[in-house]
């Protein structure tokens, strides 16, 4: 299956902390910038980090027994790569909003998830199946 790239903006509250975070500890790619915003190359996706000073509020719903954090964004990973970065982001000293763990086990969609804070408190989440077949799965 090939997508296209897609594109998100999401505000953060300091550059450099963005930087720090999305180029250093993720490992994206920097791209264009200006002392206003951040391109970052997720994983092929274009994703920019706009200053904007200001907090917002976050709700979240319930999923498989966990509270959800409401909006959040991600990709979805193989299996290997997800397992890499979850040690990577716990040898960071990453504070997870739900450690990563297998979500729907034995079921249909069963996956391994994660979910974080960037430093601006933008909810991420990473995730990976065994079989990318499920992404879908009812």
């Amino acid at each position: 299956m090939t997508l296209p790239p897609f594109h998100l903006a999401f505000p953060v509250h300091d550059l450099a902390a963005a930087r720090a975070f999305w180029g250093g500890t993720m490992g994206c790619p920097e791209g264009r910038s200006s002392d206003e915003w951040i391109d970052f190359d997720f994983r092929g996706h274009q994703i920019v980090a706009h200053l904007v000073p200001e907090r917002r509020d976050v709700g979240a719903n319930a999923v498989d027994g966990h509270d959800v954090p409401v909006p959040h964004f991600g990709i979805v990973l193989s299996i290997d790569e997800w397992t890499a970065l979850a040690a990577r982001l716990e040898a960071a000293g990453t504070d997870f909003v739900i450690a990563p763990h297998i979500r729907f086990a034995g079921q249909p969609g069963e996956q391994a998830t994660m979910f974080f804070r960037d430093p601006s408190g933008n909810a991420v989440e990473i995730k990976a199946f065994a079989d990318i077949g499920q992404l879908f799965a009812r």
